[in-house]
């Protein structure tokens, strides 16, 4: 009798996914906070948490994933940094509610499962979840073969934060004279990039390996730079400073993300000029000859988080910030109006 199929010749590989988990251990553990219970392995990840810490605590959870940006870590095989992305875009969607982010679980799909890149990715993880303060307490590396080709694979992640109710920002006390703060992003992030993908490689006709001089390096590079994480940034002003509202700038740029912090008869007015725009922005648009308003709707600009404080306290904000050695750049007003987005001055005025 001839010997029966196996799991592993119909390609999945469990010694492999066994070998990653192995490979990937002591990264999660290094996230671990105190509150966390149990290992890496179990079932579910355990997190006791201290609610003695809260008057009223309310518990915050947001969940992404990283998009066509994934394209661009195929092509250059690099695999280190898109685990940042799938954290930040998750973490900092929290961060804007008042939430101090505190466990992370992440989601790996894979058409062939290979130890070393899964643990590289994971890395990643684990590296923007100490960045943030939370703990990595599980996900799931699934081998889908035959789903995805070989090399490629998809990733989300999922976050859960805390905050007392009576802190939760939510815009409601946006009024008009209230001063827009941006904190500049550290590139694309990780959105935009069917556009980008589009200008890039279909009209441009470059490669991720092209070296473009006003960017000091190849192009691939710049895409590939990870999701700023702004938690530590942000959340020791949320004890000092009254912060009515903060924005998560991603899909939808400006125009679509501002609007949903601001109460009803307030819009603001964006100065376009306040801060200085990343080179790869201005390349896109003229690459692309895309529509200033585009631009704006699409991507981040340089600015990938913005936070509205009343105006006495504003340069007391950006002070806190500097002392940290954090840049930021008063960028805009709350205007009276009804969540409308003007945005003037600078590339707007040329």
């Amino acid at each position: 009798m001839s010997e029966g199929l196996t799991y592993r010749q119909a390609g999945v590989d469990i010694d492999a996914g066994n070998k990653a988990v192995d490979m990937m251990k002591k990264h999660v553990r290094a996230t671990y906070r105190p509150e966390v219970l149990g290992d890496i392995g179990g079932f579910g990840g355990l997190f006791a948490l201290n609610a003695a810490k809260y008057k009223e605590p309310v518990l915050v959870s947001g969940t992404d994933g990283v998009g066509t940006k994934l394209r661009l870590a195929f092509m250059m095989d690099r695999h280190d940094t898109i685990g940042q992305d799938a954290v930040a875009m998750c973490v900092n969607d929290i961060l804007v509610q008042g939430a101090e982010p505190l466990f992370f679980l992440d989601y790996l799909a894979v058409g062939r499962l290979e130890p070393e890149k899964v643990a590289a990715i994971v890395s990643g993880v684990a590296i923007a979840c100490r960045e943030s303060g939370c703990a990595l307490i599980g996900g799931e590396t699934a081998e889908m073969a035959g789903f995805y080709p070989d090399g490629e694979y998809d990733i989300a992640g999922f976050a859960v934060g805390i905050a007392d109710k009576s802190r939760l920002i939510t815009g409601e006390k946006i009024r008009p004279g209230d001063v827009l703060i941006g904190l500049p992003s550290s590139g694309l992030h990780s959105n935009g990039f069917s556009l980008v993908r589009k200008i890039c490689f279909d009209v441009k006709g470059l490669t991720a390996d092209a070296t473009v001089p006003a960017l000091g390096r190849t192009l691939g590079e710049e895409l590939l730079v990870p999701t700023r994480l702004y938690p530590r940034v942000c959340l020791p002003l949320f004890d000092r400073f009254s912060i009515r509202g903060l924005v998560h700038i991603t899909g939808g740029g400006f125009y679509d993300n501002i609007p949903r912090v601001l109460p009803a008869g307030c819009g603001v007015t964006v100065d376009a000029s306040a801060w200085p725009m990343p080179p790869i922005f201005a390349l896109l648009q003229e690459w692309g000859r895309v529509a200033w308003p585009e631009m704006f709707r699409t991507f981040n600009m340089g600015i990938g988080m913005i936070l509205v404080v009343p105006e006495g306290e504003a340069e007391a904000v950006r002070k806190d910030l500097a002392g940290r050695g954090e840049q930021s750049y008063i960028i805009g007003a709350v205007t009276d109006g009804e969540r409308a987005v003007t945005i003037r001055g600078g590339v707007f005025d040329e």
